[in-house]
């Protein structure tokens, strides 16, 4: 009987660690199809979101995040509290900043990963296919 509790002592010390090493930081960016987007390129930026309100965006943004940044931001970007609500992330051109700088540069507190960078080209995910998260983003923004 104590070879069995402590077999399963061990399998399930060995699950909590892994659910807790895989809770931020080590997300596998999902390709994300934008073909009928504006091309903008990953060298330069735009200051704000070029496809605000454009419906293909939208439809695209959705699928992007489901696949990309739902796992920590919660499904349809209503957090769990593991990470922001990005709900609550201001609509419109004040919020691009903060997004802009987020998904580019990731977020690291402490030597740790709280989110990696998305963009390219540390990350995988075209300014089209964020740009495209951000339009949907404002179409669930909560006050």
């Amino acid at each position: 009987m104590m070879k069995i509790t402590m077999r399963a002592g061990l399998v399930l010390a060995t699950l909590l660690t892994a659910a807790t090493a895989h809770a931020h930081g080590d997300v596998t960016p999902q390709a994300v199809d934008t073909t009928g987007l504006d091309p903008l390129g990953d060298e330069n930026w735009r200051e704000s979101n070029p496809y605000r309100g454009n419906e293909l965006a939208i439809k695209i943004g959705k699928s992007a995040f489901a696949q990309n940044c739902a796992r920590c931001h919660g499904i349809d970007a209503i957090s769990g509290g593991i990470a922001p609500d990005l709900r609550k992330l201001e609509k419109g051109a004040l919020g691009d900043e903060w997004f802009q700088e987020r998904v580019r540069n990731g977020a690291v507190r402490n030597g740790a990963v709280y989110m990696p960078k998305f963009a390219k080209p540390e990350g995988a995910l075209s300014q089209e296919a964020l740009w495209a998260i951000r339009s949907w983003l404002d179409t669930v923004a909560i006050d």
